[in-house]
């Protein structure tokens, strides 16, 4: 069954060594440049992967400090538009005021001018009315002067206003 034969023990052990220097010289190189060309590849990928992270990273950090910079300058914008707007409404209702207060000028003077002239026509008014009542009642026409006269004379008795 199983038999140690010597013969065969060496010719296996020399067919082995024989295997062996074989293998070393024409296949273990170029395995091993294989596997060390593989090993930098691996490294070339880990560094390369690294190297991503921390730009990664950098432009993180950069984006967030352009976000930083965006939101400050979007509050600036903001406050000098609300002190724009406050500065304009604060222009527009100082001019309304004035406006409204140039106008109320004006419509004091035209009430005056109105209610002078109203008086002025009432006094003719009341001056021809006296006149007429006055020929009547004493049945004659009077000269102009002396209708002016008793005109006077009448305005000087009505009250003021």
């Amino acid at each position: 069954m199983l038999d140690i034969n010597p013969g065969l023990i060496l010719w296996t052990i020399i067919t082995f060594i024989i295997l062996l220097f074989i293998l070393g010289k024409f296949a273990w190189k170029p395995l091993v440049s294989a596997l060390q060309a593989r090993e930098q590849g691996i490294r070339d990928a880990l560094l390369k992967a690294e190297e991503a992270r921390k730009e990664s990273e950098r432009l993180l950090e950069q984006n967030k400090e352009a976000m930083k910079r965006a939101n400050e300058e979007t509050s600036r914008i903001l406050k000098e538009g609300r002190e724009l707007a406050e500065q304009m409404k604060n222009e527009i209702v100082a001019k309304a005021q004035a406006g409204a207060k140039t106008m109320m000028e004006q419509a004091k003077g035209d009430i005056q001018r109105e209610k002078e002239t109203a008086l002025l026509q009432l006094k003719n008014e009341v001056a021809d009315l006296a006149v007429n009542a006055a020929e009547k009642i004493i049945d004659e026409v009077l000269d102009e002067p002396r209708q002016k006269k008793i005109v006077d004379k009448v305005l000087q008795t009505l009250p003021k206003n």
